[in-house]
């Protein structure tokens, strides 16, 4: 989609999601997804939602359909949260409290998102590659 955390690229051409082609603003369409793994770079309201571009309304319905099928994993989302606000504090320490505040979760989800991240980290590391692929 022609970003780069979360900014648009002035001058990159947007692409279809689906298929890759070129897309020119006559023939465009975008609709938002439900994707625990989208955290916006600063505005937590488009979190867990992905925008999607197509070049056709069949593109865009399958892109839709892809996403309806794909499973949302809150712990996921939760660790995109903690993670952007452990980002926005560049390495200072954040006790649960003021992670409670940045991210709006209570503290047995941020707990659940960190447990789901640091296990995913795990099986990549002993499987060498991404266990989802």
């Amino acid at each position: 989609m022609g970003e780069r955390d979360g900014t648009p690229e002035q001058d990159a051409p947007e692409l279809c999601d689906f298929c890759g082609t070129v897309v020119s603003e006559e023939t465009e369409l975008y609709a938002f997804v439900p994707d625990s793994s989208a955290i916006h770079g600063q505005d937590a309201k488009f979190d867990g939602k992905r925008l999607v571009s197509a070049c056709t309304d069949d593109h865009l319905h399958r892109l839709v359909e892809q996403y309806r099928r794909r499973p949302f994993i809150d712990a996921e989302l939760w660790a995109g949260k903690v993670f952007r606000a452990v980002d926005s504090h560049r390495g200072r320490r954040i006790d649960d409290d003021t992670l409670v505040g940045l991210t709006g979760l209570t503290v047995h989800q941020i707990h659940a998102g960190i447990a789901w991240h640091n296990e995913r980290a795990r099986a990549v590391h002993e499987h060498g590659d991404d266990t989802d692929a």
